[in-house]
C-alpha cells in the first residue's frame, strides 16, 4: 500500500514537472509574468482579492509589459505611460476589440457601445458620439440641464444647515439624474419610486464588480448559472434597468417629437427612421443586414450610459469633496479665484474653465490623484502582435493600466501627492498634459468623456460658490485610503457644508 502511495506521489510530481516545463516552452515568447496554475491561473501569485497595488506591484518585478492568467485566459498588462501609449498608438486596430469575460458577455449580450465589437460597435459608438455632440448645442443643451441638477444638489446640501452629513446618496441621485436628462430628456425627483429602483439596481451591479463572486463567475460560468449568489441579483438588476429604458422608449415613440429631438432616445429613434427610409428607397426592404440600430441596442446603450457615466463621475465627485475638505487651503484658493472672476452671482459655463486655471488644475489633479478605476477596461487583441520583442497572440486580453499612467513617477513630479501644480506652468496658467488619461485613449476612449468633464466642472464650481466644506467637530482628517475594488471609491464619510453667503 505504501509503495502505491509513493508511486502516486512521484507520478503527481512528474506530471507537475511536465506541466511546468511545457508551460515554460509554450509561453517562452510571451511577456514575463508569474507561474500560471491549471484552472486558477496566476491568482495564487498575485492574489484573489483586489487591492490598490494589484497591477502596479507585478510591474515592479516583471517590467512595464507583463502577463497574468485569469484561469486559462491570457491577460497582457501595459503599465506606465510609455507602454500604454505605445500599445494604444501603435496597435489601434489590433487592440480595439472589447475583451468579453463570461459575466460581461451576460451583462452586455454583445449589444450597446461598451460590450460590443465589429460593425455593431462602430454604429452604436457613432450614434452615441453624434448624439452627445448635438445635445451639447442650443438653449436646451445638456449643459443647461446639468446646471439645473447642480442647483438642485446645492438646495439639498443647504438643507443640512451646516451639520455633518453623508453626501453620497444625494450626489449619486444627482449624477444619475444627469444621465436621465441625457437619455430621457427629463429628470426625476428623489422621491420617485421608479427612479429609486433604478439607482438601487445600479448600486447592486457596481457592488458585484468588486465582489469575489465576480471572479468565481468568470472562472466557472456554467456552474454559477445554476448556483445562487449575488450574480443572480446583479443580472436581475440589469433587467430592471433595461425595462426602465424600454418604458421610456415606448413613451418617446408615442410622443412623435423626432422632428425636434431633445435627448438620446429621440436621436436614436430618428436614426432608425432614417435608416429605414433609406433602405426602403434603395432595396424596397427594411431588412438591412448591415444595420444594427434597434430598440434592443438602444436600451443597452442607455444601460451603458448609466453604468459608465454614473459610477465614475459619482466616484470622482465624492473624492473631490473629500480632498477639498482635507485641504482647506486649496479649497479657499479655488473659491477666491471663482469670486475674483465671477463675483457671487451669475452662472458659470464649462467654457469659463479657461478663465479659471487654478480651479481647472485642481479638478484635473483630483481625477489624477484619485483615479476611480483600478485599471482601464480590458480590450482584446484581434490578431497576433509583436511588442517590445514579446509575442501577444490573437485573443489575449489587453489591460491598459491607466492608474499606473496617472501615478507614473517618470511623468509626474510628486505622483503620490495631491498637487494641483502638476497642471500649472510657472506663470500659473493651466497646461494640458499628454499623460492625463483618465478616459483612456485610442478607438475605445470613453464616449462620454466630454459629458463627464462638463458635469464635474459645473457641479464643483456650483457647490464651491455656495459652500465651504469643513470637517465635522472632532474629526482631524477624512480617510484618503480607497476601498479597493474594480472601482476605487472612498470610505464612507461625513462633512459639513457651511453656506458662504451666511
Amino acid at each position: 500500500m505504501m509503495i502505491i502511495v509513493i508511486m502516486l506521489v512521484f507520478l503527481l510530481l512528474a506530471l507537475l514537472l511536465i506541466f511546468f516545463l511545457k508551460q515554460l516552452w509554450t509561453r517562452r515568447h510571451l511577456p514575463p509574468g508569474p507561474l500560471a496554475l491549471p484552472f486558477v491561473g496566476t491568482f495564487l501569485s498575485v492574489g484573489l482579492w483586489l487591492r490598490e497595488d494589484y497591477f502596479t506591484k507585478p510591474a515592479k518585478r516583471y517590467g512595464n509589459i507583463y502577463s497574468l492568467f485569469y484561469g486559462q485566459q491570457l491577460m497582457v498588462v501595459l503599465s506606465g505611460f510609455k507602454a500604454v501609449k505605445e500599445g494604444m498608438t501603435n496597435f489601434p486596430g489590433e487592440f480595439s476589440d472589447r475583451a468579453m469575460s463570461p459575466f460581461l458577455n451576460d451583462l452586455g449580450k454583445g449589444g450597446g457601445i461598451i460590450f460590443s465589437n465589429g460593425n455593431n460597435w462602430k454604429q452604436q459608438r457613432h450614434i452615441g458620439v453624434t448624439s452627445l455632440r448635438k445635445l451639447g448645442l442650443g438653449k436646451k443643451s445638456i449643459e443647461h440641464q446639468i446646471e439645473d441638477v447642480a442647483q438642485t444638489l446645492v438646495g439639498i446640501f443647504r438643507q443640512t444647515k451646516g451639520q455633518p452629513f453623508d453626501p453620497s446618496l444625494s450626489v449619486l441621485n444627482a449624477v444619475s439624474n444627469v444621465i436621465c436628462a441625457l437619455s430621457f430628456g427629463h429628470q426625476f425627483s428623489e422621491e420617485d419610486e421608479d427612479f429609486q429602483k433604478l439607482v438601487h439596481a445600479l448600486k447592486i451591479i457596481f457592488k458585484f464588480f468588486g465582489d469575489s463572486f465576480h471572479a468565481v463567475y468568470d472562472l466557472f460560468p456554467q456552474l454559477m448559472k445554476y448556483l445562487p449568489g449575488p450574480h443572480k441579483k446583479a443580472l436581475a438588476s440589469l433587467d430592471i434597468i433595461l425595462e426602465f429604458a424600454k418604458q421610456e422608449i415606448e413613451k418617446h415613440k408615442e410622443s412623435h417629437c423626432l422632428h425636434e429631438p431633445q435627448d438620446f432616445i429621440d436621436y436614436y429613434l430618428l436614426q432608425m427612421e432614417k435608416v429605414g427610409f433609406i433602405v426602403v428607397v434603395l432595396t424596397q426592404s427594411r431588412n438591412d443586414p448591415d444595420t444594427t440600430y434597434s430598440e434592443e441596442n438602444l436600451a443597452q446603450c442607455i444601460f451603458d450610459f448609466f453604468g459608465a457615466g454614473t459610477e465614475t463621475t459619482f466616484g470622482s465627485l465624492m473624492w473631490a469633496l473629500l480632498l477639498l475638505t482635507n485641504h482647506p487651503d486649496i479649497q479657499e484658493k479655488v473659491q477666491k479665484e471663482i469670486e475674483d472672476v465671477f463675483g457671487c452671482s451669475g452662472s458659470i459655463s464649462y467654457q469659463d474653465k479657461k478663465k479659471l486655471p487654478y480651479t481647472n488644475a485642481v479638478i484635473h489633479e483630483m481625477q489624477r490623484f484619485k483615479f476611480v478605476l483600478l485599471y482601464g477596461v480590458p480590450r482584446q487583441s484581434t490578431k497576433d502582435v509583436e511588442m517590445r520583442g514579446y509575442h501577444i497572440p490573437k485573443g489575449a486580453f489587453i489591460i491598459p493600466d491607466l492608474r499606473s499612467v496617472l501615478l507614473d513617477p517618470e511623468q509626474w513630479e510628486t505622483p503620490e501627492k495631491f498637487n494641483p501644480d502638476h497642471f500649472l506652468d510657472k506663470d500659473g496658467k493651466f497646461i494640458d498634459r499628454e499623460e492625463f488619461l483618465p478616459f483612456g485613449m485610442g478607438l475605445r476612449a470613453c464616449v462620454g468623456q466630454q459629458l463627464a468633464r462638463i458635469e464635474t466642472f459645473i457641479f464643483l464650481t456650483s457647490l464651491l460658490r455656495a459652500f465651504s466644506f469643513r470637517l465635522p467637530e472632532g474629526v482631524k482628517v477624512l480617510n484618503e485610503e480607497p476601498v479597493a475594488k474594480m472601482s476605487m471609491h472612498s470610505h464612507p464619510y461625513k462633512l459639513c457644508a457651511i453656506p458662504t453667503q451666511d
